[in-house]
């Protein structure tokens, strides 16, 4: 082979693996491809991967997470995946199984590695003690499965992730738990307040608040409470009106009572003899607050409202183009919620 010829395919090879190998840093071939059913899942996840993991959500954050559908586009999103994140205790049980079956990807299969249930661990409601069936309405066997409504399971999501990230990427577990630290941090400050986590620390504050030792801990040490659980503290008891049985955990966590839902059972419409009923429970309870997300009907909603004077508050339960992530999620929940406590 003439020798400038053979200099010249040289230099040519070497500048396609380099141009490749740019390539792929660029369009984060060298990343954890990420497919998750809910924007929530989403927004935990790129915090805790960071730079490392590429992360798509299935559903959006203005639509029912019961019923995202199982379209073929979803089908190709997963069979690209290195893993799959489920909210769990059968959220998805209308449309995961159609999506991981025409994904035809072995990895992300349930009970391997690349298949991740987040509810691992979580602290659970409204687990069936009986027999259940579709009489009921949407009953989940293995609980209220709107767990990420309350921060301290949203802490061990969080966990959860960063535990399996390690798994599939050992080489980058030291900044999976520094990114996994920071979240934790970020969710502890809004919680108690930045001062009182830097103090106390966010482990030891979670185990007070769960233990009922907090405000005793508080007052001994003279210190004081601020963030999410102090501006919902004057409203403890306080009682409100849902549409559907997703506020459970975050009512249970601030200390407020459901009094009634709109849905005479889980996923089942509102019927006028309901309607009837749960403006009555509202007369007598004194509720001035109607708490649903978005993607519910507001007829039957609104003609409660105007007939009891009740606010009706529409915030987000995940993610969305307003609300940007997790933490924002319930700045948003709170802030609108106080207001409109304290109006009531």
């Amino acid at each position: 082979m003439n020798i400038d010829k053979f200099k010249f395919t040289s230099f040519f090879l070497v500048c396609c693996v380099a141009v490749f190998g740019s390539l792929q840093v660029c369009y984060g071939k060298d990343k954890l491809n990420i497919v998750t059913t809910t924007t929530t899942l989403e927004s935990i996840a790129e915090a805790v991967g960071g730079n490392y993991v590429s992360v798509i959500s299935l559903g959006r954050g203005d639509e029912d997470p019961h019923f995202i559908a199982a379209k073929p586009s979803f089908m190709m999103k997963a069979k690209k995946a290195d893993l799959f994140i489920r909210i769990g205790l059968e959220l998805e049980i209308g449309y995961e199984g159609l999506i991981l079956q025409g994904a035809r990807n072995p990895k992300i299969q349930l009970g391997m590695p690349g298949h991740l249930d987040a509810s691992d661990g979580i602290f659970r409601l409204e687990v069936p003690v009986r027999r259940i069936d579709r009489s009921l309405g949407d009953v989940h066997p293995l609980g209220n499965p709107h767990y990420w409504l309350d921060p301290y399971n949203g802490r061990i999501m969080a966990k959860n992730i960063c535990n399996r990230f390690k798994e599939l990427d050992p080489a980058h577990s030291a900044d999976y738990d520094r990114n996994l630290a920071f979240f934790l941090l970020k969710i502890d400050s809004a919680m108690f307040g930045p001062k009182l986590t830097e103090a106390v620390g966010g482990e030891k504050l979670w185990e007070l608040l769960l233990n009922g030792q907090l405000d005793n801990f508080l007052s001994e040490k003279s210190l004081s409470l601020d963030g999410w659980l102090a501006k919902m503290k004057p409203f403890k008891n306080a009682k409100i009106v849902t549409y559907h049985r997703s506020w459970s955990y975050f009512a249970n966590r601030f200390g407020l009572i459901v009094a009634d839902e709109l849905e005479p059972k889980p996923s089942i419409p509102p019927t006028p003899s309901h309607v009837l009923q749960v403006m009555e429970t509202m007369k007598a309870d004194q509720v001035k607050v109607i708490l649903m997300e978005p993607f519910y009907e507001r007829q039957s909603v609104n003609s409660v409202a105007d007939k009891t004077g009740a606010k009706v508050l529409v915030v987000p339960n995940a993610p969305n183009e307003q609300v940007k992530d997790y933490i924002a999620m319930f700045d948003n929940i709170v802030t609108k919620l106080t207001e409109a406590l304290s109006q009531g």
